[in-house]
């Protein structure tokens, strides 16, 4: 598979400088085991991965939680229910009243010995943030696989039926685009969304997020493929909007790696770009003596992606 690494990680980006603020979100990839291998992936997720946290760093996060400082644990992979300790993980965050946020790719419900997990998310008032890239069965299963369709609404279904959809209970649903191009306005897509799924299956969901797909990865190697990397990064710059900068998400998130390894965002973890552009790789147990805050976020190329139209980040538009 090409990599697009050395193209965005080019020498004098035109990318503005970031400082990072106070950390309120730890988002942590427990793993890049999946059930699943989506085109549009950013983790080049899948079943043969073997990469997992172990519970040695599973700990020293339990510990940065005792400082008290997070508001949000921030799950991911992979699938991050397929690791050991998850479960073990929400319960100690739930129980320190931080908010967890589960991001599920709906499937893994499905999947034999995790068919309880609605049950046990919403029992933790878990948040879950669900992948499903278009309300049309053609988009969604070209991203991500014949019949992931229908099973993702089996599993809303199963979400709907303990709670969620709910405002007590938020179930919010990711889409990303089919192809080179940004995000439609996210508000006029997430009303398609409502009505197109209360229409055809009755489920409910509370907000729906547009990420723009990051040339990086999987996704970046498909450009490459395509002969289509220079053309959308010359659409993300084309439509860079330098008000987004105040709420990308690096300011005040930080990403762990599956060995405890901190990064500015997910996408500089799959670049492997220490956090605050460091020569030497910043560990998740440093946050047990200080924060990050007033360090440089390390930008490149692919930042542009945040920025351009309505911004992107893991929480969907910025503006």
């Amino acid at each position: 598979m090409k990599d697009t690494r050395g193209l965005l990680l080019r020498s004098g980006t035109d990318f503005p400088a970031l400082r990072r603020r106070h950390t309120s979100i730890l988002q942590v990839n427990l793993g890049y085991l999946c059930n699943m291998s989506c085109v549009h992936c950013h983790v080049n997720a899948g079943p043969t991965r073997t990469e997992m946290m172990q519970r040695e760093t599973i700990e020293q996060i339990i510990q940065v939680l005792d400082r008290g400082r997070l508001e949000v644990l921030d799950l991911t992979g992979g699938a991050p229910e397929m690791n050991p300790h998850f479960r073990d993980l929400v319960r100690a965050a739930r129980a320190r009243g931080v908010t967890v946020i589960d991001r599920c790719n709906l499937t893994i419900l499905l999947e034999d010995g995790y068919q309880d997990l609605p049950e046990f998310l919403a029992e933790q008032g878990v948040q879950i943030v669900a992948s499903l890239p278009c309300y049309l069965e053609e988009n969604v299963n070209e991203q991500r696989g014949k019949g992931v369709y229908s099973s993702s609404i089996e599993a809303i279904r199963r979400l709907n039926a303990v709670g969620y959809g709910d405002p007590a209970l938020p179930l919010d649903l990711v889409y990303n685009p089919v192809g080179a191009h940004l995000p439609p306005p996210q508000a006029a897509l997430e009303a398609d969304y409502h009505r197109e799924l209360d229409q055809r299956f009755g489920v409910r969901f509370n907000r729906l997020l547009t990420i723009t797909n990051m040339p990086i990865s999987r996704f970046g190697a498909v450009l490459l493929a395509h002969n289509q990397f220079n053309d959308y990064m010359q659409l993300l710059r084309d439509n860079y909007n330098r008000d987004n900068l105040e709420a990308v998400m690096c300011r005040n998130t930080l990403s762990v790696d599956y060995q405890g390894y901190l990064y500015d965002c997910d996408f500089n973890q799959m670049l492997d770009m220490p956090q605050g552009h460091h020569d030497r790789r910043p560990h998740v147990s440093e946050l047990l003596d200080a924060d990050k805050e007033g360090e440089p976020v390390y930008v490149a190329d692919h930042c542009f992606g945040c920025t351009a139209g309505s911004g992107s980040s893991c929480g969907g538009a910025l503006g």
